[in-house]
């Protein structure tokens, strides 16, 4: 057992409890925010050398054996996404310092922030669905309260929607657990995919299988994504880069991790209505991208088209894609942040959401502008950059397993992307300014440079460096392909 699995749960929740004491005291708040995520980090990469070198990790709490008590469970894949919330936090949370607003801050901002970390960590790391629903609520109880935060007429019209949407999941997922533990007598994850195997995935459990994957698409915005483009849309640029990059992700690992070592015996049943959930989203997704002109539903549409992408890595389902599931997840996490926080930049800047309010940009903020150009050619997966490597082995994994159309969406899923990012562009900087007023430049604090600079810097390296991230995302992918490991690791004991 190796107890360093459950710090990083532990150090955000404890950050949390501390931060609450203190509301009144904004730059407190902001240093202990930050150098708690910043441990943090250094916890989780020993947490990843550990793995790297003995295997799997866990963690079974109070000494109690599965099936029948609480196990952590760091996997490659899971430590991997643990570090990557955890750069993406740091980002987010650079950003807000001096963005948010001092209201905001005293009204328990960065609690929030903190639950929401300890729920999406809790996540990728508990190693039975009960808990993995109770940390799901926990980040989103969070999330209703950074949504609402700052009471604007639309922010509380969207969190109505946005909550009864998470109700209505979260009693799915209550229901869809019951019925499993009635089937196969065990919520363990591990020990659920031996009673699977032995019981034989076919009638009821495919049902119920079906059950999760309605939950868990709601939750990542999975075809199900009529709540997302209203609800990311009104809150604070560093809010919503921060659910931009990380909330959809949590349903998206819940789905990878259930179908891949839970509901991986009829693929050709649960696999098939992944793969057509995929390209549906894509397609929606990239019609959506194209068809507005406001940037915050240009933004919020790629990040549908980017879950139905991950989707379709997941339904090939092959050693290769998985892998470069596992990177594009890593890519798309930073990648999103810093695209909401440049769209907020160019936002504020313009002093309107509207590219046809917009203009000439490109002279006054010429960084802002270059930086979101090369952006939007990673997003697309132009090489050397962070998307390619990750788009090549999902693309090459679908091509070799005969899935043409599939693949055919996805690439073409891209495109969309690059035309609506690139108009966006072109209408932001590129455009001539004849309908702004002539108006001071906006100035940023230097946190925010630093934030956008380093997150910037991450998406470049993660290209540059992809042979050596390579190494450690094929390990994960080998779990989720072979999932005798994952079960091994857990029951070994």
């Amino acid at each position: 057992m190796n107890n360093l699995i459950v710090l990083p749960l532990l150090i955000p929740l404890l950050t949390a409890v501390v931060l609450i004491f203190l509301p009144k005291q904004v730059k407190a708040q902001r240093w202990i925010s930050i150098i708690s995520v910043v441990i943090n980090i250094i916890s989780v990469v020993i947490l990843i050398g550990q793995v790297q070198d003995k295997g799997i990790q866990t963690l079974y709490m109070g000494g109690w054996m599965p099936p029948y008590g609480i196990v952590f469970v760091a996997d490659m894949f899971a430590a991997l996404l643990v570090l990557t919330t955890l750069v993406v936090a740091a980002g987010c949370l650079l950003y807000a310092f001096r963005t948010i607003g001092e209201q905001r801050e005293k009204y328990y901002f960065y609690p929030f922030v903190q639950f929401i970390l300890a729920g999406v960590i809790g996540s990728f790391l508990t190693g039975d669905l009960f808990n993995l629903f109770v940390c799901f609520e926990v980040m989103l109880i969070a999330s209703y309260a950074l949504i609402v935060l700052g009471g604007t007429k639309r922010q509380l019209r969207e969190t109505l929607k946005y909550v009864l949407i998470n109700i209505i999941s979260s009693s799915l997922f209550v229901a869809a657990m019951a019925y499993l533990y009635g089937v196969v007598g065990t919520l363990n994850m591990a020990h659920l995919s031996v009673r699977v195997a032995e019981a034989g995935q076919g009638g009821i459990l495919n049902v119920i299988a079906i059950m999760f994957l309605i939950v868990f698409a709601l939750k990542a915005g999975l075809f199900l994504f009529f709540w997302l483009p209203g609800s990311y849309s009104v809150p604070p640029t560093a809010v919503t880069a921060l659910f931009g990059a990380l909330l959809t992700k949590v349903g998206l690992y819940a789905i990878i991790r259930t179908f891949t070592l839970i509901f991986y015996h009829d693929q050709g049943f649960t696999h098939n209505i992944i793969a057509w959930m995929a390209a549906a989203t894509m397609i929606l997704g990239g019609l959506g991208a194209v068809a507005y002109k406001d940037i915050h539903r240009i933004l919020n549409y790629n990040v549908i088209i980017s879950v139905g992408f991950i989707a379709f890595g997941l339904a090939v389902a092959t050693k290769e894609s998985l892998d470069g599931t596992v990177m594009y997840l890593m890519h798309d996490m930073i990648a999103k942040a810093l695209m909401f926080i440049l769209g907020g930049m160019i936002i504020s800047a313009a002093g309107t959401s509207k590219l046809s309010e917009m203009g000439g940009l490109i002279k006054r903020y010429p960084l802002i502008g270059w930086m979101f150009f090369i952006l939007a050619l990673a997003l697309v997966g132009i090489p050397p950059l962070s998307g390619f490597p990750g788009k090549v082995l999902m693309v090459r994994g679908g091509l070799s397993e005969g899935e043409i159309w599939l693949t055919i969406v996805a690439v073409a899923s891209s495109l969309l992307v690059l035309y609506s990012l690139i108009k966006m562009f072109m209408g932001a900087f590129w455009k001539e300014d004849h309908l702004l007023p002539v108006r001071d430049l906006k100035k940023w604090h230097s946190t925010a440079y630093i934030s956008v600079i380093g997150l910037f810097i991450l998406v470049i390296g993660l290209g540059l460096g992809s042979e050596w991230i390579y190494s450690f995302a094929g390990q994960a992918g080998e779990v989720l392909a072979n999932p005798s490991i994952y079960i091994d690791a857990v029951l070994k004991e």
